[in-house]
């Protein structure tokens, strides 16, 4: 039988330790983030994570179709990573449910220069 975990000994809880009642009940994913704020992404961080040119995603941020940056100091500025994900999920759902493979290119046919036949 498993045993109880010791109380806690400071201001925080420990985590449970393996073999105890308290680590079996405790569940494997948060419902919610352990920590009190949100993360914040800088532009690099960005970029690994939304592989788009900076000016395509500022003109997706001015079409209001990309989550808005903002300032933390005069030269920083940060996304919040909540919404990029969930931005990111918003395509990929869109992209799932979508009727056609690939959206279609322009008419060939109905260039100017060098027409395809």
């Amino acid at each position: 039988m498993p045993t109880p975990s010791p109380p806690p000994l400071g201001r925080h809880s420990p985590l449970p330790t393996p073999g105890t009642t308290d680590y079996d009940e405790t569940p494997q994913f948060l419902s919610k983030p352990p920590l009190p704020f949100r993360r914040t992404i800088r532009r690099r961080e960005l970029h690994q994570i939304v592989p788009l040119a900076e000016t395509t995603i500022y003109e997706m941020e001015q079409r209001g179709e990309f989550p808005q940056r903002f300032r933390l100091t005069a030269r920083c500025v940060v996304w919040d990573l909540e919404e990029v994900e969930a931005w990111i999920e918003a395509r990929k759902d869109a992209s799932r449910s979508a009727k056609t493979g690939a959206p279609p290119g322009p008419d060939v046919r109905l260039r100017q220069y060098r027409p395809v036949r």
